[in-house]
């Protein structure tokens, strides 16, 4: 049993630049940043990369090698005050403030940063996944430089297995032998990070006093147990998203708020938990309340403008009024019914009254023929067949039990009577 707190990829985190796995280009002998440290400097720049290739492990060495202090903030659950209490510190050299996943930052926390770049009272140095072109504003792009991060190669991450089977205590307790590494690279796929973290998980599972044989096998076993806590995309993502779209489906905005908070402690992608408000808003709601749907898509701009943690806000107000919201699916199983009978009857002809007749010959073999326009009619409405022929009567949208879609119900009562049978 491993009695260290400390996750492993912190434990074999590398000690300087030239014991980093991977980045040649970047920090290896005539990389571009290489030079610029070995020459005492250090640019604000954007480190842009997918997950695990080391961006936050580079930060700190980058700060260590030109002798500058460090501080890490974290875009999801720091703001501007934050960036306001580095820029008050005293220090005599400007701190290298190190910013994971900048993109998230919205427009005024960025604009925060912009005046202390500028100045000099810091070098920054954002982490981001995701195109800086199109998620930092270009004031503070055009003061950075770019570096981008390539995902690690499989040799790559094999040497980082093997590294850390001989570093750390705890793995060589177990006296480890891999027979394959396929299982490992394929879970972890290419993430650093969670490669490392699956390896400790795997030798903590192994109990046995005889040495342990890593295989393809042994590997996918431990991970199917323990996906959760190595993979925020595995089983307990899914089981938690899940959890909260019940509880607002189930109209508890307790339980809705408990796994919306789970989820924004474990740093899920905000605009994620708004989409899939949205999706819900329309699926669970729909028109038993149709100012639902202008709530949760209001949501998902308002968080792309803010950002976090003020998007918190909104996300607890919108998910609280779809939970407390009459709920009807009557419109989601209407439409996946109409599909359904699409699928079948896709041979079926479009009624010619229903035809559009813009040339003399069309009229003449009966296009638009007997259409009747609503609005010649008492009420804006006439009865008529607006369905293939062979498809007269059949009713596919069946109003819900609530009082927004009674009102419907009542409509169609009186507009329709007997022909669909409402």
């Amino acid at each position: 049993m491993n009695t260290d707190a400390t996750p492993l990829p912190e434990r074999v985190r590398p000690r300087s630049l030239d014991e980093v796995i991977g980045q040649r280009k970047l920090i290896g002998p005539g990389g571009s940043l290489r030079r610029a440290v070995d020459a005492g400097r250090l640019p604000s720049m954007i480190l842009w990369g997918p997950p695990g290739v080391g961006k936050t492990t580079l930060a700190l060495l980058l700060a260590e090698a030109v002798n500058r202090p460090f501080v890490a903030l974290s875009a999801i659950n720091s703001g501007v005050k934050e960036i306001r209490d580095v820029l008050g510190r005293p220090g005599m050299f400007p701190p290298v403030v190190f910013i994971d996943e900048i993109h998230r930052f919205n427009k005024g926390q960025q604009d925060a940063l912009l005046g202390a770049v500028e100045k000099g009272q810091i070098t920054l140095v954002g982490a981001t996944t995701e195109n800086p072109s199109f998620e930092i504003n270009g004031a503070l792009l055009s003061r950075c430089q770019v570096y981008i991060l390539e995902s690690l190669s499989r040799d790559e991450l094999v040497q980082l297995v093997n590294r850390a089977i001989a570093k750390d205590r705890f793995l060589q307790s177990k006296q480890i032998t891999v027979e394959s590494y396929d299982a490992l690279l394929r879970l972890s796929g290419g993430d650093g990070r969670k490669l490392l973290n699956l390896l400790e998980l795997v030798a903590s599972a192994h109990v046995s006093a005889h040495p342990l044989v890593i295989t393809d096998e042994v590997v996918t076993t431990v991970a199917q147990q323990n996906i959760a806590r190595y993979d925020k995309s595995g089983e307990q993502h899914y089981d938690i998203i899940s959890a909260f779209i019940k509880s607002l489906r189930g109209s508890d905005p307790n339980a809705a708020l408990y796994w919306m908070a789970r989820m924004i402690v474990a740093g899920e992608d905000p605009v994620f938990i708004a989409r899939r408000m949205l999706i819900m808003a329309s699926e669970d709601i729909g028109n038993a309340n149709p100012t639902a749907l202008i709530m949760a898509t209001e949501a998902v701009q308002a968080i792309r403008a803010i950002g976090m943690p003020e998007g918190r806000i909104i996300l607890g107000q919108v998910a609280v009024y779809l939970a407390t919201s009459p709920k009807s699916n009557a419109s989601y199983v209407a439409i996946d019914d109409a599909i359904a009978l699409a699928e079948q009857t896709a041979h079926l002809p479009v009624p010619l009254h229903l035809r559009n007749a813009p040339t003399k010959l069309m009229k003449q073999i009966g296009y638009g023929k007997d259409y009747q326009y609503a609005h010649a009619h008492a009420g804006n409405f006439v009865q008529q067949n607006f369905l293939p022929d062979d498809l007269k009567g059949h009713k596919l949208y069946e109003p819900g039990q609530n009082a927004r879609e009674a009102e419907i119900r009542r409509n169609l009562t009186a507009w329709w009577g007997d022909w669909y049978g409402y």
